[in-house]
């Protein structure tokens, strides 16, 4: 996985490309870990991302839980494979999804 962060204000921007999976999803964890003191909103630009396992889905469900208060977490970018995860596992209801 490759990662990176930009921030506008309070907004966080991930821009993530590769695999999410278990020897990845730690260090998506640890860096949101690091900016959430400070973030409103965050938004995972999943653009470049192939595949998520379950690790993946955890930490982007318990990034969305800690951002319930704020202004949340916006998923964009989704490729097929990432969105047919999403839809399977039924997320697509609590997730906040952008084109």
């Amino acid at each position: 996985m490759n990662l990176s962060v930009t921030s506008e204000s309070n907004t966080y921007t991930f821009t993530i490309s590769g695999r999410i999976d278990t020897l990845t999803a730690p260090e998506l964890e640890t860096k949101f870990t690091e900016i959430e003191p400070h973030a409103d909103k965050v938004i995972f630009d999943m653009t470049g991302v192939e595949y998520i396992s379950s690790a993946g889905m955890r930490a982007i469900v318990a990034t969305h839980r800690a951002m319930a208060k704020k202004d949340g977490l916006v998923l964009k970018g989704l490729t097929k494979n990432v969105r047919t995860i999403i839809n399977l596992t039924g997320f697509t209801k609590i997730l906040h999804i952008e084109e």
